[in-house]
């Protein structure tokens, strides 16, 4: 059995996941930024290559932090309109369960980034190992929902299997908000057996907004491929397809 990684650790796979992302870019697209930590190093590395002329991007960010982590970076901003079709949209992930169901929302920004992920063309998920699971429910289950109905929304999950649901705290007494000014729910379901039946029965409760639930699908807020960094080899997770080392893919 393998020693956990320290924080040490887990940051370099960061870093090195989200440098190998920028594979995913080509001058001239438009890019979705995801929220988080790895989200970050990507902007950061991004940045880097636009500022050396090696790319030309424009971008849109999931969350005010993202937004000015990409100003600091030197990227170009777009706001959403009409007609707007991202390229790609590359984001961190709180789980990676093996069909690339995902857990989002660790860092309060699961609305914006769905909304990304769901106008890109392509959605990249990159993560260090941790993120790597067979089924989703370990890290808890984040849910946006309008102030007002908290109360009774806290009910709800707690009937649905989340045994203690806790609104999130920025400090004693005062409420995390999101960027849009609502609350998030943190709930433990522990392991989630049948991920997409307990997404519709979250967005039927009135007063939710989005759960951080992500999802293959239809609609597309699922991921199209997850990268994976363990030590300092990078896997590429796809649907249906097993996984494998990044240079044999890009041979």
């Amino acid at each position: 059995m393998s020693l956990p990684k320290t924080h040490e650790q887990l940051e370099r796979e960061k870093q090195i996941v989200a440098q190998a992302a920028l594979g995913w870019v080509r001058t001239g697209m438009t890019v979705g930024l995801g929220t988080g930590t790895t989200a970050r190093y990507f902007i950061g590395f991004l940045g880097e290559q636009v500022h050396r002329g090696t790319l030309q991007v424009t971008a849109v960010a999931s969350s005010r932090d993202s937004e000015e982590a990409a100003r600091q970076a030197g990227l170009t901003l777009t706001e959403p309109r009409r007609g707007l079709r991202l390229d790609v949209t590359i984001d961190g992930a709180d789980e990676i369960a093996p069909d690339l169901s995902l857990i989002k929302g660790g860092g309060g920004a699961l609305l914006r980034e769905k909304v990304l992920a769901q106008a890109a063309r392509y959605f990249l998920v990159i993560g260090d190992s941790s993120k790597r699971v067979q089924r989703l429910g370990a890290f808890p289950l984040p849910v946006e929902v309008i102030p007002f109905a908290a109360p009774w929304v806290l009910d709800r999950l707690q009937s649905l299997g989340a045994p203690d649901p806790a609104v999130r705290m920025e400090r004693p007494g005062e409420p995390y908000l999101t960027d849009q000014r609502n609350y998030i729910i943190d709930c433990h379901f522990g392991v989630i057996e049948n991920p997409a039946a307990l997404g519709a029965r979250l967005k039927e409760i009135p007063g939710v907004v989005e759960h951080g639930l992500f999802l293959p699908g239809a609609i597309p807020d699922r991921a199209e491929a997850a990268l994976v960094c363990t030590g300092v080899d990078i896997m590429v997770l796809r649907p249906g397809v097993p996984a494998a080392g990044l240079s044999y893919l890009q041979d």
